[in-house]
């Protein structure tokens, strides 16, 4: 029998010792192991409890009418004289706003407003909103291919038109959504409902994970517009028209990789404790207890001071040092070196997006905020020829501007847009979103498609309405 050699009893004595002292290193410290190894998942778990979850932009779709419900401006002042309800000065007051209002020929409105005698009925409006939502609702489906059963959360908002069931339940109905979805409806919140609905179902994404949520943003005009004769109120039928936008947004990991954006800010500001800021827009009754919505001289005004708290906030988060400091050095030298003649220096937010979204309110709206934020032709084109072809659409308009942009091949990997709604209260909203691949509009359905390569227009300051028709009584 031969017998293992020397050097290999050496080297399992030297393992045996190792482990032996090992094993009683680890029982003679159990406790404080069991303690640091239990801090360390502890403190672990909370890490990834706590981290925010990424939200992500799968895809969105923006609706749009029939080629049927397309009203143009005569049609429209050709109905409000055959309606027989205005007086011939609130005629004319009317025709001078559509003509100056920066809207062409083709956007829409429904049969119930265009209709002869017109119709604003619950059914009516009923009809209007389930034509846009899931008209929106089933493109955007279609576009990513989720089914409906997989989507964990429902926002929908929409500002004058709350039914019950809710706009939200008949979305849930219409889908045959699961039991535990989470569905909320928004109303009376303004153009700027649409950015809140996004931080709304941001928020939500940040506790259920692994879920989708579905944002419809719309207006429904088929019982908001106004037969009396008070002026303050009359601007906002030359403004309103149909449209819809339903986006679908993850906190998937998995989606990251077909997802068109990331959401990286959102600001949220309200002057609703300033009476001013509270009653600029407003739903009322007139003296002849017609309901309309009411704007004041004061809306303007009301907007910048919401833009400027919004944007002081927001700047932080999204501009350059160098902007920050002039800025800063701006203040200091008003406040601190008594320099109240100094122009307040207003940071220049090119540095900070390639593309803005801004609420298609109005052309003097856009034109001030062109004015005050400096931005150039190419930054406010998609804001002015989404109002010329669909109107104010209220708080999905934002959205018609950055398909257009899409559609333009504008939207490139990295790029950052900024979205800024405007709305009662008097609330400004910002979302800031990053794009996570280049857009191919080819590839995809898109509404400006078939149309832009007309765009941009030239859109004259007045358009000259004729009146053809005779007024009649109501």
């Amino acid at each position: 029998m031969v017998s293992p050699p020397l050097s290999s009893l050496l080297m399992i004595s030297k393992e045996d010792f190792k482990f032996t002292h090992l094993y009683n290193l680890l029982a003679l410290n159990l406790l404080p192991i069991i303690s640091c190894s239990s801090i360390l998942v502890f403190l672990v778990t909370l890490y990834l409890a706590s981290r925010r979850r990424k939200v992500y932009l799968v895809d969105f779709a923006c609706y749009k009418p029939h080629p049927a419900l397309k009203a143009s401006k005569t049609t429209c002042i050709d109905r409000i004289v055959q309606c027989g309800a205005f007086s011939e000065e609130n005629i004319e007051f009317q025709k001078k706003v559509f003509e100056r209002s920066g809207i062409g020929d083709e956007a829409y409105l429904p049969d119930s407003v265009t209709g002869i005698p017109p119709r604003p009925t619950l059914y009516e409006a009923r009809k209007e909103a389930e034509m846009l939502m899931f008209g929106a609702i089933d493109e955007v489906l279609e576009k990513t291919g989720v089914n409906p059963r997989d989507i964990g959360i429902v926002v929908v908002n929409c500002s004058l038109y709350s039914p019950s069931p809710s706009l939200a339940c008949m979305v849930v109905n219409r889908y045959k959504l699961r039991g535990n979805v989470k569905s909320y409806s928004l109303a009376g919140m303004g153009c700027s409902a649409g950015l809140i609905s996004i931080d709304l179902a941001q928020r939500l994404l940040q506790v259920h994970s692994n879920s989708y949520a579905l944002v419809i943003s719309t207006e429904i005009t088929s019982l908001n517009w106004y037969y009396g004769n008070d002026r303050s109120m009359l601007v906002s039928n030359s403004l309103f028209k149909m449209g819809a936008v339903a986006i679908l947004l993850s906190n998937k990991r998995s989606d990251r990789y077909r997802s068109k954006y990331q959401l990286t800010h959102v600001v949220r500001t309200h002057k609703g404790a300033q009476d001013k800021s509270y009653k600029c827009v407003f739903i009322r009754e007139d003296e002849s207890e017609y309901l309309g919505v009411s704007l004041s001289k004061d809306v303007m005004a009301m907007a910048g001071e919401a833009l400027k708290t919004n944007i002081t906030t927001l700047g932080p988060m999204v501009l350059p040092m160098s902007e920050q400091l002039l800025f800063l050095a701006t203040l200091i030298a008003k406040k601190v070196l008594c320099m109240k003649k100094l122009r307040p220096y207003i940071p220049d937010f090119k540095f900070a997006f390639e593309h803005f979204c801004i609420h298609a309110g109005g052309r003097a709206v856009l034109d001030a905020i062109e004015k005050n934020l400096e931005l150039t032709q190419c930054h406010m084109e998609p804001a002015k020829m989404t109002l010329y072809r669909f109107g104010n659409t209220s708080s999905s308009s934002v959205w018609y501007q950055l398909a257009y942009m899409e559609a333009k091949r504008r939207i490139n990997k990295g790029d950052r847009i900024w979205q800024i709604g405007f709305g009662s209260g008097f609330k400004c909203n910002s979302v800031v979103w990053h794009a996570l691949r280049t857009i191919n509009p080819t590839r995809e359905k898109n509404l400006w498609m078939e149309e832009i390569g007309k765009f941009p227009v030239e859109v004259p300051k007045v358009s000259t309405i004729v009146i053809s028709t005779k007024k009649k009584s109501l």
